[in-house]
């Protein structure tokens, strides 16, 4: 695979990276088993997710969850709907089966944008740029507040006349309400053409709630972001206008699971795919 891609961004540089203070990203690293993380993050990690159901290993399994929804919902855009462009907002620190390794596979002239404003996923982003041949990927430095600013660079990579598939994974729950989500939301898809996907995971208030309230409680107090839970209703309405491809919003291993695998226990995070009319 070549590296054909371009490190680029707004005009905002990142920030230094902070190893004082525990970071989202470098958490979930570790909760994958990844070494691009802190002593702060797993100590962070560790004490707060005492109270998760199952505690550390529970919250291990339910982040390989999350990983492995990432892989079916891409699988589904790029072998059954047809998508050939992907905008991933928000894509952490590189693990395998990236979103460009997973539809590459199935379509190698897939083209991928990748989004983030961490610096340590900057630091890591040569890893997001090995791209096939007949397609491309590319890392923009981009804040989801600025929605408009991500698609005018994305269009450097992406032909948004055609339609494109957006993943925004576990984001919108840094988001208050203030935040206005919902209309970040219609910002984007008021730019996708007819035929394009929203795919969006959030973390559940309504599925082990009082366990899952104790541990962002206790994370919220060590972390530098803030953890907001949202119902599925909540979660829902995110979609607004759009329209929601079946199973609908569920939790993550309800959504199109392999065939065999085990009936899911509770999982407290939801997924929903949906598609502009």
């Amino acid at each position: 695979m070549k590296n054909n891609g371009v490190v680029a961004g707004t005009e905002r540089e990142p920030a230094e990276i902070d190893t004082s203070v525990a970071h989202v990203a470098r958490v979930y690293d570790y909760l994958l088993g990844g070494k691009a993380n802190f002593q702060v993050d797993r100590d962070a990690a560790d004490r707060a997710y005492a109270a998760w159901p199952g505690g550390i290993d529970g919250v291990r399994a339910d982040a390989r969850a999350h990983r492995a929804v990432l892989g079916r919902v891409v699988r589904y855009l790029v072998r059954d709907a047809g998508i050939r462009q992907l905008l991933d907002i928000g894509t952490g620190i590189p693990k395998e089966n990236n979103v460009h390794e997973v539809a590459q596979r199935e379509a190698p002239e897939s083209r991928i944008v990748y989004v983030d404003r961490d610096p340590i996923v900057l630091a890591h982003a040569h890893k997001l740029l090995r791209s096939t041949p007949q397609g491309a990927t590319r890392y923009i430095y981009g804040d989801l507040n600025e929605p408009e600013a991500i698609l005018i660079e994305a269009q450097q990579t992406l032909d948004f006349s055609q339609p494109i598939a957006v993943v925004i994974f576990g984001v919108f729950h840094f988001f208050a309400e203030s935040g206005d989500p919902g209309g970040i939301v219609n910002r984007i898809a008021a730019a996708l053409a007819p035929g394009s996907y929203l795919a969006v995971t959030h973390l559940a208030r309504d599925v082990e709630g009082k366990d899952l309230t104790e541990t962002f409680n206790r994370l919220n107090k060590m972390m530098d972001q803030s953890v907001i839970l949202r119902s599925r209703d909540e979660v829902t309405a995110l979609f607004g206008g759009l329209e929601i491809v079946q199973p609908g919003v569920v939790q993550l291993p309800e959504w199109r699971p392999e065939p065999g695998t085990a009936p899911p226990g509770p999982l407290p995070m939801w997924v929903g795919l949906a598609r502009k009319a």
